[in-house]
């Protein structure tokens, strides 16, 4: 229960600095975009990094060539989900979500706060996170593509140009 043998910790040892190299091998070749947090395919991707991580060094039915191929696998897909994304925004939409308008000029928009399943105090904390103090300070507050939350203050006279792709902005493109 607590130790088998001396050759399967020499295993892991050995296995797991290997698949590590491995790992970051493909990473490199492959780009910043691989490992990037912009929507829900990109979370599975990293996940299943980890999943062949822990299986190439602790199953010692899969090889290290194994894991390594299923590694530069893994970086082929996120790499053709990206580009079929960036040529196609019918695919976009089906792999991506859209970013939703959390509060906007003075009110929460309840609708899009239960549909995000977000709370008004989730809200207030975004804004003192982003240095607001009052919700008054608050132009918008946005649920983006990663989860994360932008929050754009009042200013006068400013363009929020960067609000027509957001859902529940009166200005967003369909």
């Amino acid at each position: 229960m607590f130790f088998d043998t001396w050759y399967d910790l020499l295993r892991v040892l050995v296995v797991g600095v290997l698949s590590y190299a491995g790992l970051i091998a493909v990473l490199r070749a492959t780009g910043k975009r691989t490992l990037s947090k912009m929507n829900a395919f990109d979370f599975v991707i990293t996940i299943a990094f980890g999943s062949v991580l822990a299986s190439v060094m602790l199953d010692t039915t899969v090889s290290l060539s194994e894991g390594v191929l299923a590694f530069a696998l893994l970086c082929v897909l996120q790499f053709l989900v990206a580009y079929a994304s960036s040529r196609s925004h019918t695919f976009e939409n089906v792999i991506k979500a859209q970013p939703s308008m959390l509060f906007f000029r003075g009110r929460y928009l309840d609708d899009a706060l239960h549909k995000e399943r977000v709370s008004r105090e989730e809200v207030m904390a975004a804004a003192r996170v982003g240095g607001l103090g009052d919700m008054d300070q608050v132009d918008a507050v946005i649920l983006e593509t990663d989860g994360t939350f932008s929050v754009l203050a009042n200013a006068p006279g400013t363009n929020k140009g960067t609000l027509t792709d957001v859902t529940g902005h009166p200005g967003a493109k369909g």
